[in-house]
Formats: structure tokens, C-alpha cells, sequence
């Protein structure tokens, strides 16, 4: 109960601290610079527990910021930071309560067991096409019993190319708006083509 609560606490304070400070958070990235480095990996990381403001936007800013590159670097690592902070919260505060709730569920044990023999391929196609929340996918893993080594990897993969594209796009908006623009269209398209042929795999397995 006490690690649950704990748990609870923390992701409450993040938050918080995310709502409270956005303004300030965009305005230190927008600046550059050494201390906007550490802040807008911090903003991301933030980010990852609940979108106090639009990723896509956040990633523009940096990109247009840091330049491409650096600016990937940046948020990919602010994204990861995150993400393994909730992984860990998620195992550390409710690791307990979900194995014992799992007992009582064939079908959620069934999934279980898909997860931790196919961990890496299923973090990595949820964060490549990102049909299934960001917070519930760290959660998820967290409560399974797929390693964290394994989760950071496929996650880090995962996460590399939405990041490259929305930083250059970024990096582009003021130069080339348009250009900018045609890339965030087209991406998610793609994505949405993604997901749509996704879930029909899933609907139709046998075709």
C-alpha cells in the first residue's frame, strides 16, 4: 500500500510540475544553450507521464532549436528518461497488485506470456506506430516481466524515428514552412496507413 501511494505521489508531483511550468519550460528551449540542453530533456521527460503540451510541438521547438541532430539526441534521451522513470514507478509500485489480479484472468495470462516471449517486437511495433498510448505501453511493461534491458532497447529503437522526423521538421519551419508542414502530413499518414493494415492483421490473422 505504502509503494502504491508512493508511487502515486510521484507521477501526481511530475505532473504538476509540468502544468505549473510549461510556459517557463518552452521559453528556457526556445533560448539554446547549455542549461535549455538539460531543461528540454527534462521537459520531455515529463512529457512522457502526461502531454501538458502536444510531443509533436516540444519536438518542433528543439529541432528548430538544436538543429536536427542534436535536437534527436536531445529529446530521444529526454523520452527515455521518462519512459524509464514510469517503467520503474509502474514495477515498483504495482508489480504486486497486477500478478495477483492476473490470476484471476485466463485471457490477461495468455497475453502475459505473448508479452514477455515476444517483448521486444511488441514494444518496438507499439512505439513505431503509436496506436496504443505512450504512458499505457511503459505501464504495461513495467507490470510484465519483461526486462528492462530489453524494454529500454526496443523502446529506444522504437522512439528514434518519430523523433528524427519531428525535429526535422522542426528544424525546417522556419526556412521552409511548407516543407515543414508536408513532412508532419505525410508521416502521419503513414502511420495511420500503419496502424490501419496493423488492426486488420489482427482482426484477420489467418489472411
Amino acid at each position: 500500500m505504502v509503494k502504491k501511494f508512493v508511487t502515486i505521489l510521484i507521477c501526481i508531483g511530475i505532473v504538476y510540475l509540468g502544468f505549473a511550468h510549461k510556459a517557463w519550460f518552452l521559453d528556457v528551449i526556445k533560448a539554446g544553450g547549455s542549461f535549455s540542453i538539460f531543461m528540454s530533456m527534462l521537459f520531455v521527460s515529463i512529457l512522457v507521464f502526461f502531454p501538458v503540451v502536444p510531443f509533436v510541438v516540444v519536438a518542433g521547438i528543439i529541432g528548430a532549436t538544436f538543429g536536427t541532430w542534436e535536437g534527436t539526441a536531445i529529446s530521444v534521451s529526454g523520452a527515455m528518461i521518462g519512459t524509464l522513470i514510469m517503467f520503474w514507478l509502474a514495477r515498483f509500485g504495482f508489480s504486486s497488485w497486477a500478478l495477483a489480479t492476473i490470476e484471476h484472468y485466463p485471457k490477461a495470462k495468455e497475453y502475459e506470456a505473448y508479452f514477455e516471449r515476444y517483448g521486444f517486437l511488441s514494444v518496438f511495433v507499439a512505439r513505431l506506430i503509436p496506436i496504443i498510448p505512450t504512458p499505457v505501453v511503459n505501464i504495461l511493461s513495467g507490470l510484465s516481466k519483461i526486462s528492462w534491458i530489453t524494454f529500454f532497447f526496443a523502446s529506444l529503437l522504437g522512439k528514434l524515428p518519430v523523433n528524427l522526423v519531428y525535429n526535422f521538421a522542426g528544424s525546417q519551419l522556419q526556412s521552409n514552412k511548407w516543407l515543414s508542414i508536408l513532412i508532419y502530413v505525410i508521416y502521419a499518414l503513414i502511420i495511420g496507413v500503419a496502424a490501419a493494415v496493423y488492426k486488420w492483421k489482427k482482426m484477420n490473422p489467418q489472411s
